[in-house]
Formats: structure tokens, C-alpha cells, sequence
């Protein structure tokens, strides 16, 4: 294992003005709570968090990534929490740290529609502070680099996961080292035997051939010199996951399979790139439409280099990439350049791309109002494939992905042109409206007063954006047929079940769904987008059957010493599924408060007394006590209405108190004993459904702070 003086050497090399005492303090904490931990492989488990530091500092990372690797498992996997963590090592580092763990239990190998939204938590998350991503990359790469020791099908699923959606990342964040690495690693646990059969195929030609990257390079070197360029020159066989997918895009065997073999050439200045560019164009025969110049036209990671594949020796086909020192410096490390250092300063490389603005251009295209399977769908199409370059009748350039048609390029214009769209030229000819659109085309868009989106455009188009604004057009036009048919649909589905589907009640469904409003709901529902049952399940679940022995009180609570006892907190009334923190009193045990409870506020200079707990998995029993706060209708039988609805949901009411008496209405306090969260959730959303109910919210009272079920309120 690396030691913190090796690590420290090597974030000296980069950066001698780096923070050594913060460094090896979070080398010391991390290890601390890590002690006793050990990875599947039997090596102590901070082996792990002090390789991804190490990865993150060879790409000449700033000081608040390197701490936040070698922590970035604390939180999860130890007894440390967000606040020690703060504490010790400030506010940024924690809230990375944060970030990394909640980016880890995202479980993005779940079903479509979980995938889906936890797509969304992604990109808030990397939004907020790209580094979280980083030091997740740098996480899965070791994990992946040490997937041996796990389980063979643990290793499937990780080397799945990884090449759907951790090497994209990586390749669309400009690391395109890392997306190399992780899908040959991917590669190596997927498909083992065509992987090998790569490597044999590789072999044998080297044995045919002889080494033909030194004599490519050497050949390159002798026009650079002829034409006066002062150039390093770098050749490579391409990674066997590489090759093996062009042989299954192409549908070709290896032996037929050509430009295997890639070439870098490195100058010292822009002019310098196309000097390159013409003196190996003379030396070798270009192969037509395989040039891109990503120089004039660069990426929005900040990626520049220009790209041609030319014929080589005895007809070969090889790539050759073309950039300068610091187009190369942003093409290694990608968005990662923004907090690189060199000697000790931040690297000022006007290439690197300001990460704010660079999720601002992932992200604007994506639909906020989109469905889970829509948005998916958009995430995959505009973060995951390579763009293509076309031009406006004006000289515009509109970025597209890699196989877009001319619907998506009026689309990515304006909404209202794509919409009016009724066909295309591409350079001067008339084109279909599903033509794939190549780089370097112009793209004339032809309009028509009246025309509006076409339901077989939704097969043609292939962008987010413009599947997205398909969608919502012919929703639009068919919106109020499906408004009229879901308002029959609720109906029928609420009589079913013996309610009534009353505006207050969809409402409620609408919110519970996340769904803006009752006429959105209808017409979702009027489209077969939901089903009625949906709409009802939202408001009156089906209680699970809950299985198996229910947890003893006296043990609800994990993070007690053996001898301490635990009083949920009067004034917050925690109930399992919250997050929870303890205060100890002499004599009495822990009070439980969750932990946004007002009244944690008052022993905030008191830290010796915090405890960090949670609650025991499984099911817990009915008795943890919730007050709410409802005012209700003054009219005969509602009460009773009431106590009928809190009864429907399996809960009891322990006690009910009249707060306020008004001729029209009511306002109380219900004492319902209820098993968690859920259980809570479900009352409630019960509650907030009946018509007779203004308003139902969860009472608490600061002033009982310190005064638990059956314990006296500590006096001083």
C-alpha cells in the first residue's frame, strides 16, 4: 500500500505547494476508520481509498479531490459522519464526500425507470461539483482493476454497469484514457474468450509483419524533419474492446479490419497542426470522409485535435491524431484540467473547459417535464454518442449526434422550425426527412404555414430535444380528447375501489406522482401513460404484508451502547425511515431527534453528547407516535370520516385533541401510532385526499427538546 509520505511525494512533484498536514491528517482518519475493514481480495480495505487518491493525483488533482478519495468511504462504511467530517476537514470536503457517497448508492444497474431518475440525481450531483464525479471514476477504475476478487456474477454486473455508464462518462468528460481502460477491463470480465482472440490475432500478425508501429513512427519522423516541424511522434496498437466493437459495426474479421494501429502527433503550436496535416498528406494517400478537425470545430469538453486516417504501409489504414502540448494536456485529462497543477499553480491552459459551463451544455437539452423512459432516452442519445458537425444556409454550426437526420437539425435550431419542418436540403439536393446526416454538411430546412409534428417522426428523429418536442406537440393536439377520456377512466377506477375521484383527490394523486397538476394527470391517463390503478394506489396503497418478526422496541434503534436507552425525541417524534441523531442525558439514556429537528440547534456547542444512530432494518412495530395538526369541516359525521380513513391505513389513534372551535370548521391534534415512514406517508396522503380536510400537517413542538416518552423534561 501506498504510504502518505509516497503520496505526498507525488502530489509534490506536480504541486510543491501542496497542503502536506491536510494530506496526511485525512491519511490518518481515513485509516482509523477503516481499521478492521478488509476487500475481497483480504487486503486491509484502505488500500483501496489511498489507490484512487493516487489515480486522481497523476492527474495532477488539487488538494480537496485527494482528500476527498482518501475519505470518500467514510461516511458510508465507517462510524464517521458528515459533521466530523466538516468538522475536521471543512465544509467543501465534506459535501464532496457526501456527494461521492450518494452518487454510490444510486444503484445504477437497476430497472429502466429507477435507472431513469437516478440519471437525474447524477447530473444534480455533477452539477453541483464535477470532482464528485472524478473521484467516482477514479473509484470505479480501481474497483474494476481489482474485480477479480469479487464474485463471478458480482463481477458481471460491475463490469456491465461500468461499460454503460461510467466509461461513456468518462470518454464524454475528455478522459479518454480512462473510457479506454475501463471498457477493456469491462471487456476482459464480459467476453474473455473474444478478448483473448484479439490479443492471439494481434500476435500473429506482429509476427507477420514485423513491428510496424516503429516503422510507421520512424517514416513520420523522417517528414517531419523534411518539412521542419519539431514534433514528437507516438504510435499504438488500439485496445482490444476497440477493435473487437469496429468488427462487429463493420461486420468484418480481423484480418479484413484496418486502421488498428493509431499514431499521436504532438507540436508546439496551432499552425503547426496543419503544417502536420499537409506534410503527411503528401507523404500518404488521405482516405476520404475520415478527417475531422476538432481544432476549429472543438468538442464541448474542450477536446481539440485533428483527426485523418491515411493509407499507410502495404495499404494499412492508420489514424494519426494531431494537437499541440495543451490541446493534448486537455485531451488526457478532459474536464479534470479545470483543477490540474502544475509547480505549484493552478495550470492556466486556455483550452480547459469551465466545468459549469460544461454540464450547462450537457444538461440543456434534457426536458425537465420528461417521463422516466423519455428522459433515459434523451440522457443515452445526447451524453453517449459522438457528434456530428453541420452547417446552417448562414454558416452556423449545429452539433448533433452521431447518426441525426434533418428533423433533428431543424429541431436543434428552434422548436417552432422543427415543428413546421416538411423537408430538407443537404448541400443544394432534396433529401428524405430520415437521411443520415454526415460532417461538414449544409442543411437547408423547408417550412410550411399549418404543418405541425408528424406521429412517425418519433422513429425518424434521434436527438432527446427533438423526440421531446415531438411528443409534447402531438399530446398537445390530442390533449383535450385525453383529458375527457382520463376523467372517465379515474372515475370508473375510483368507484372500483369505492371512493370518489373528486378534484381534491386527483390533485393529491398528481402530487403524490410528481405530475404537474389534475389535467396533466387526465391526460397522461387519457394516453395510457398511467394506468387508473396508479392513480388510486397513490392514495390508498395496498398495505404490504409485512412478514417475518417485528423489531422490539428496545432495539429499534442501531449506535447504543448496551447499557443506554433510547426516548424518541417529544418535540420531532422521529419514526424509522428518518434520518436520526441522539443526544445523551445523565440518567436518563438518548433522546432520539431527527436530523432536521429545531431543537438539535441548542447542543451544538455541546458535541461530546451527539451520538450518530439509525434505525434497525426490518420491520418495525406500530408504536411510534405522530401528532398531526388537521383542520376539518364542522359538519356531522366528518370526525368520524375521519377516524375511519386513519383506520383504513392499519394506524390507531392514541390520542386527539381540540385545539381550536370555529363555527364552519375545526382544528386539531391527532396522536396516530404508526410502524415508519411509509406508514406515515400513506396516513397522510389518505388524509390530504378526503374533501373534508383543509389542511393535515406533521405537528412538532421545539419546546419539548429533551423530553422523550415516559421521561421528565431535564430541568437547567
Amino acid at each position: 500500500m501506498t504510504t502518505a509520505d509516497e503520496l505526498i511525494a507525488l502530489v509534490r512533484t506536480y504541486n510543491p505547494n501542496s497542503n502536506q498536514a491536510l494530506l496526511q491528517d485525512a491519511y490518518a482518519f481515513g485509516a482509523e476508520m477503516h481499521e478492521g475493514q478488509f476487500r475481497h481480495s483480504g487486503e486491509p480495505y484502505f488500500t483501496h481509498p489511498v489507490a484512487v487518491a493516487a489515480i486522481l493525483a497523476e492527474q495532477q488533482m488539487d488538494d480537496a479531490t485527494l482528500v476527498t478519495a482518501l475519505l470518500h468511504d467514510t461516511i458510508e462504511d465507517t462510524k464517521a459522519s458528515f459533521a466530523e467530517v466538516e468538522k475536521r476537514f471543512g465544509r467543501e470536503i465534506a459535501e464532496l464526500v457526501d456527494g461521492v457517497t450518494k452518487l454510490t448508492n444510486l444503484q445504477l444497474n437497476s430497472a429502466q425507470t429507477k435507472q431513469a431518475e437516478n440519471f437525474r440525481k447524477l447530473f444534480m450531483a455533477t452539477s453541483r461539483d464535477l470532482r464528485v464525479t472524478l473521484v467516482k471514476l477514479a473509484d470505479r477504475l480501481h474497483n474494476m482493476r481489482t474485480i477479480k476478487s469479487m464474485r463471478p456474477d458480482k463481477q458481471a454486473q460491475k463490469a456491465r454497469e461500468t461499460m454503460d455508464i461510467f466509461a461513456p462518462l468518462a470518454g464524454r468528460m475528455g478522459m479518454q484514457w480512462m473510457r479506454e481502460e475501463l471498457e477493456d477491463l469491462s471487456f476482459r470480465v464480459l467476453n474473455p474468450e473474444g478478448r483473448n482472440s484479439i490479443i492471439r490475432r494481434f500476435i500473429t500478425l506482429q509476427r507477420e509483419t514485423g513491428d510496424v508501429l516503429q516503422k510507421i513512427t520512424a517514416d513520420m519522423r523522417v517528414e517531419m524533419e523534411k518539412a521542419g516541424i519539431t514534433a514528437d511522434v507516438v504510435g499504438r496498437a488500439k485496445k482490444p474492446y476497440s477493435i473487437w466493437r469496429k468488427m462487429q459495426e463493420k461486420d468484418q474479421g480481423f484480418s479484413r479490419l484496418s486502421d488498428i494501429y493509431g499514431f499521436r502527433v504532438i507540436v508546439a503550436t496551432e499552425a503547426d497542426c496543419y503544417r502536420v496535416l499537409g506534410a503527411i498528406h503528401q507523404r500518404w494517400r488521405a482516405v476520404p470522409g475520415r478527417f475531422k478537425d476538432y481544432i476549429s470545430q472543438p468538442k464541448t469538453n474542450g477536446y481539440r485535435s485533428i483527426h485523418t486516417t491515411v493509407s499507410g504501409r502495404d495499404g494499412k489504414r492508420v489514424e494519426v491524431q494531431i494537437r499541440t502540448r495543451e490541446m493534448h494536456e486537455v485531451a488526457e485529462t478532459g474536464v479534470a484540467a479545470h483543477w490540474s497543477y502544475k509547480n505549484g499553480e493552478r495550470v492556466e491552459n486556455r483550452f480547459a473547459v469551465d466545468p459549469v459551463h460544461w454540464i450547462s451544455s450537457l444538461t440543456e437539452r434534457l426536458d425537465a417535464d420528461q417521463d422516466h423512459d423519455e428522459f433515459l432516452e434523451a440522457v443515452k442519445l445526447e451524453m453517449y454518442q459522438d457528434q456530428v458537425f453541420c452547417f446552417t444556409p448562414k454558416g452556423d454550426v449545429i452539433k448533433l449526434p452521431r447518426g441525426a437526420t434533418p428533423i433533428d437539425f431543424a429541431f436543434a435550431i428552434h422548436t417552432r422550425i422543427g415543428s413546421a419542418c416538411v423537408g430538407a436540403k443537404v448541400d443544394g439536393l432534396r433529401v428524405p426527412l430520415w437521411t443520415r446526416l454526415k460532417n461538414g454538411q449544409s442543411v437547408e430546412v423547408i417550412t410550411a404555414e399549418g404543418q405541425t409534428p408528424q406521429a412517425t417522426w418519433i422513429d425518424i428523429a434521434v436527438t432527446g430535444r427533438a423526440k421531446t418536442a415531438i411528443r409534447r406537440s402531438l399530446r398537445e393536439e390530442d390533449r383535450e380528447r385525453f383529458v375527457r377520456l382520463g376523467r372517465e377512466l379515474a372515475r370508473v377506477a375510483f368507484e372500483n375501489v369505492g371512493k370518489r375521484a373528486t378534484d381534491k383527490a386527483l390533485r393529491t394523486a398528481a402530487k403524490a406522482l410528481a405530475i404537474d397538476g389534475v389535467e396533466e394527470l387526465l391526460a397522461r391517463l387519457g394516453s395510457a401513460e398511467i394506468t387508473g390503478r396508479s392513480v388510486v394506489v397513490a392514495i390508498y396503497p395496498e398495505l404490504d404484508a409485512h412478514q417475518g418478526d417485528e423489531i422490539e422496541q428496545s432495539r429499534a434503534v442501531v449506535g447504543l451502547a448496551p447499557d443506554q436507552v433510547q426516548h424518541r425525541g417529544a418535540c420531532c417524534q422521529p419514526v424509522p425511515g428518518e434520518r436520526i441523531m441522539g443526544i445523551t442525558f445523565r440518567g436518563k439514556g438518548v433522546i432520539v431527534h431527527a436530523i432536521d429537528c429545531e431543537a438539535l440547534a441548542d447542543y451544538e456547542d455541546q458535541p461530546e453528547r451527539w451520538l450518530d444512530l439509525h434505525w434497525q432494518e426490518g420491520n418495525h412495530q406500530a408504536v411510534n407516535t405522530v401528532t398531526f395538526d388537521a383542520t376539518i369541516a364542522n359538519d356531522s359525521g366528518v370526525l368520524g370520516r375521519i377516524c375511519t380513513l386513519i383506520g383504513e391505513q392499519n394506524a390507531n389513534i392514541s390520542d386527539l385533541r381540540f385545539i381550536d372551535r370555529k363555527p364552519d370548521y375545526f382544528r386539531l391534534l391527532i396522536s396516530v401510532d404508526l410502524r415508519d415512514a411509509e406508514h406515515l406517508h400513506r396516513v397522510q396522503t389518505a388524509l390530504e385526499a378526503e374533501s373534508n380536510v383543509s389542511t393535515i400537517t406533521r405537528h412538532r413542538d421545539p419546546g419539548l427538546a429533551g423530553q422523550g416518552a415516559g421521561t421528565p423534561r431535564e430541568e437547567g
